[in-house]
Parts: C-alpha cells; sequence; structure tokens
C-alpha cells in the first residue's frame, strides 16, 4: 500500500523524456477493482495506451493493464502476484503487521522521523538505502499508508481468495522488463518471482544488486533509466 509519491525521486527524470501520470488509486478493495480505476485514471487523462511503470502492487497493475491492451510497454518492478505457491498468504500477513504498526506510528511520525534509526526502521521493508529519501516525503508516505482504510479490506479479501492475482499472461503482448531488487524483504527475490519467470521467460529480466523492494526509492536515478532505456 502506497501513494503516487513514491515515485517524487524518479519523476525529474521521467517527465524530461515523457508526460507522466502517477495517480494514487483510492478506495479499491480487489486488484481487479484496482486496475478498473486505473483504466479510469487512463481515460480521464485522454491516454488509451500508454509506456506503464509500477512496483509491488503496481507492478502487478501493470501486467493486468498490459493485459488488457492499455500498455505499449511494461517495466514492472518486484510485481505481487509471482508467487508459485501459497506463500503469499504469510506475506500478505506481513502486511498486515505492517499496515497496523503503521496506523500506531502516524500520531508520532515527526518524532519516529526526526532521527536516522526512526527513518531506518521506517524504511526497512522497502528500501535498503534511505539517507537520501527526504523526512517530509517519508513523513507523506507513512501517514498516507496509515490512513487508507482501504488497505485492511483488500489484505483480508486477499487472503479469502484462491488466486487474488489473477493474470493471463498470453494476453500480455508488449515489451516487458521486470526489475527485483535482490534485498527485497517484502517480496524475496527469485522466491516471489517464480510464477512470472515461468510466465514470461522472454521478458527482460534485472536484478538490482544491493537493492530493496521499491528501487524508485532506494535508487531512483537507475531505477528512471531502467524505465526511460525500455520506452525510448
Amino acid at each position: 500500500m502506497d501513494t503516487g509519491r513514491t515515485w517524487d525521486l524518479a519523476l525529474p527524470a521521467l517527465e524530461r523524456e515523457h508526460e507522466v501520470l502517477a495517480p494514487t488509486l483510492r478506495g479499491a478493495t480487489s486488484a481487479e477493482a484496482l486496475a478498473d480505476e486505473a483504466e479510469r485514471a487512463m481515460d480521464e487523462a485522454g491516454l488509451a495506451t500508454a509506456h506503464i511503470a509500477g512496483n509491488s502492487l503496481g507492478g502487478y497493475l501493470a501486467l493486468v493493464l498490459a493485459a488488457r491492451g492499455r500498455a505499449r510497454s511494461v517495466v514492472a518492478f518486484a510485481p505481487a502476484g509471482g508467487w508459485a505457491d501459497d506463500s503469499w498468504r504469510a506475506t500478505l500477513a506481513l502486511q498486515a503487521r505492517i499496515y497496523e504498526q503503521t496506523k500506531l506510528a502516524a500520531p508520532r511520525a515527526d518524532a519516529i522521523l526526526a532521527t536516522p534509526e526512526g527513518r531506518r526502521r521506517a524504511t526497512e521493508y522497502i528500501t535498503v538505502r534511505y539517507e537520501h529519501i527526504p523526512v517530509e516525503l517519508l513523513t507523506h508516505q507513512l501517514l498516507g499508508v496509515a490512513a487508507s482504510d482501504a488497505a485492511p479490506a483488500m489484505i483480508e479479501n486477499a487472503l479469502r481468495s484462491e488466486q487474488p492475482w489473477p493474470l493471463d499472461p498470453e494476453r500480455v503482448t508488449c515489451p516487458l522488463r521486470i526489475v527485483w531488487g535482490a534485498e527485497d524483504r517484502l517480496l524475496p527475490w527469485p522466491t516471489a518471482a517464480e510464477r512470472y519467470r515461468a510466465a514470461f521467460p522472454n521478458a527482460d529480466w534485472i536484478v538490482l544488486d544491493g537493492v530493496g523492494h521499491c528501487p524508485q526509492l532506494d535508487v531512483p536515478l537507475e531505477a528512471a533509466q531502467l524505465i526511460l532505456g525500455f520506452t525510448s
């Protein structure tokens, strides 16, 4: 769970080459509903198709939009839904705990994020490097996650599902690059990628050493170049 501002550090480089739409999708409690909301955002922006990049749940949504014919290309950073077994249930349980901890921390966000140790703890599941991330951005992200009423409902709905990340890989026909941080603690490489490695053997697979779950925060310039180099 995140906001569109997770891309703030990569946006300047991306906006030099592209018109960028980075929506925060609100209120949906299933992956399919989120994909519908993403399509509406594209429609409202007048975009029939686009080069689409996303991270985690956003990476999965990029694949879904590609399967719906809305993508010219996709760069997916650690896309959710790549487990080949039911270990995703443990990941969702972890995310539920992180969400509850974030809600508890929200009233003390300023004090927590005022110290290097607090910033390290706040980002330990998403980045390896945190020192360069502005405190204001971290505060926005923490408060944004804590304020999301849809997050627990989405997790609960997913846990009740046999397959909360449906996708027909044969319908993903656009150029595809999948990027994973080797130090990802939330969706560990390669375990959390096995389904996609089998489904997309011809995708351009890139593993980033020393990088965590959110490359756009961890190494924003490198993440931007991985998008720009694929869309040019």
